[in-house]
């Protein structure tokens, strides 16, 4: 990017005007150096007054369409992708060829070679793909990130990451969710991914893990919920919990480290009273001095993460969170279901091209029927 970009604007481009375009508009305005200059959406009324909410100037009614005007580096520098994720590596496909950066809502595609297609059409110096990972970004996580770099907690020995969310029927009338097909998956994919990517990007990397999913209670082809061991290569072992059959919403976080308890207890965002940090007896005093310092008092959120773009853009690297940190979390994700589908324990490196599960996240298929159970009478 040449010094005029530099000091201007990063000029976006948003594909797909749902619900969460919304939330992710509102956060583009509220950080300098971003500027919404075009939507599309093959919903014309809702692509219409979205642009009428957020005073987009630009519309129009596919992403063809929005490539053919605007798809080059001099008029964009990011299209972001909050479209279903069925549609992820197509659309990444054709932006990246136009030389232009992408962030994508996650999931970022719905298997490990779709992504890896992705990746292989990236460029040293631009352009990029990354994901949108909000939750890494909150000055409590950069601040734990910082606690477990430097060892001031001592070794992590377990700890917990919990999704408990709820979605009644209703929410899989849209005619892509709960299929393996559309969505990739269930609530291990979709929405556990959150906090799965959260806990990677603070103590990763892992080495195996050992999973049962289920399908309990929704009219849908794949799981409504699942739970995994997964031993970090540092040795910890976690507990993992995806669930949309859980009443008490709450995504969870807990890390046992040798000197100290840090939990995280949220739902979609968090702010530092969220955090709670507990000392092990005698280490009082190294807690005390650990919580004033490093970063704290940013929630976690799009914003955090936009700022953080516009900082690495303006230095020049690629877009946070890259192709690889997003890579790491998928492939647990797919070898969660391999080990669930399969009953074996899968390693770090199992899921390649030989492996049913590098396609799709339902392999060598669920241990149900394809076809999604009949609704009640």
């Amino acid at each position: 990017m040449d010094e005029d970009r530099n000091t201007q604007p990063l000029r976006v481009a948003l594909v797909g005007t749902g619900a969460i375009a919304g939330i992710h508009a509102a956060d583009l305005r509220a950080v300098a150096g971003m500027e919404l200059v075009a939507a599309t959406d093959i919903d014309p009324l809702r692509l219409r007054d979205f642009a009428a909410q957020w005073d987009v100037a630009r519309t129009f009614p596919d992403l063809e369409s929005l490539l053919g005007e605007l798809g080059s580096p001099d008029a964009l520098d990011i299209v972001h992708l909050c479209s279903p994720p069925g549609l992820h590596r197509e659309q990444a496909l054709s932006i990246l060829g136009r030389g232009i950066s992408v962030l994508s809502e996650k999931p970022p595609t719905l298997s490990l070679t779709s992504l890896d297609d992705i990746r292989a059409a990236e460029r040293p110096g631009g352009p990029y793909f990354a994901t949108v990972s909000q939750h890494r970004f909150g000055g409590r996580a950069v601040w734990l990130r910082e606690i477990v770099r430097s060892g001031a907690f001592g070794r992590l020995l377990t700890g917990v990451c919990n999704t408990f969310w709820y979605r009644p029927d209703a929410y899989y009338d849209v005619p892509w969710r709960g299929e393996w097909a559309n969505e990739g998956g269930g609530p291990t994919l979709g929405l556990g991914i959150h906090q799965v990517d959260t806990l990677l990007s603070l103590v990763g990397p892992w080495d195996e893990v050992v999973a049962v999913a289920a399908r309990r209670a929704r009219t849908v082809q794949a799981e409504d919920v699942s739970h995994a061991i997964v031993t970090l290569s540092g040795g910890a072992l976690i507990s993992v919990v995806n669930s949309v059959l859980s009443p008490r919403e709450t995504s969870a976080l807990r890390l046992d480290f040798e000197h100290a308890t840090v939990e995280l207890d949220h739902l979609y965002g968090y702010t530092d009273a969220d955090w709670r940090v507990t000392p092990a007896p005698g280490s009082e005093d190294l807690v005390r001095a650990a919580l004033v310092d490093g970063p704290h008092g940013v929630p976690s959120g799009h914003a955090a993460q936009f700022a953080a773009m516009v900082a690495a853009v303006r230095s020049g690297g690629p877009l946070p969170v890259d192709s690889s940190s997003a890579r790491s979390t998928l492939e647990l994700i797919a070898a969660t279901y391999a080990s669930a589908f399969t009953g074996a324990r899968v390693r770090a490196g199992d899921i390649d091209e030989r492996s049913p599960f590098y396609s799709s996240m339902e392999g060598s298929g669920a241990p149900w029927p394809h076809e999604a159970p009949a609704p009640p009478l």
